[in-house]
């Protein structure tokens, strides 16, 4: 699955709730269902910077894509994690760098997030994309 269909399928998704409410709920049942992170990775270097939770993220290299694991102690930031693995993890550094996240503002999550949840999930996106980033450049050496 390309990342644009990923991404129409969580538009898709959350297209059939119109209480934000049961948006919330869906976030918080997504970040739920997130595979737990092993203790090992929880780490002050995985730690996302601009969180105000704290969110950890693991990024590795397998058969050319990078394989996102993580984990956060708040549920809904939970969840916004676990959508941002669904729609990138398991996709070559190139195509996370390239990929425009149109999902986000299609669901509006960045108007119903409150401004510090909004700031860690630009911070979320950021850090994602900077692994992209350093993978693509190690691949290029």
């Amino acid at each position: 699955m390309t990342i644009n269909e990923a991404q129409d399928e969580v538009v898709e998704e959350f297209s059939d709730l119109t209480d934000w409410m049961d948006k919330y709920q869906m976030l918080i049942d997504l970040g739920n269902e997130l595979e737990p992170l092993d203790d090992k990775y929880k780490t002050d270097s995985n730690l996302i910077d601009g969180c105000q939770s704290r969110v950890w993220l693991q990024c590795d290299l397998k058969d050319g894509k990078l394989v996102f694991t993580a984990d956060s102690d708040a549920l809904i930031v939970k969840g916004i994690i676990a959508l941002l693995i669904r729609v990138l993890s398991g996709h070559t550094p190139q195509e996370i760098r390239d990929a425009d996240l149109y999902f986000i503002d299609k669901i509006g999550l960045h108007e119903h997030l409150s401004p510090t949840r909004s700031n860690g999930l630009l911070a979320m996106v950021k850090q994602i994309k900077a692994y992209a980033l350093a993978y693509s450049m190690k691949e290029d050496a």
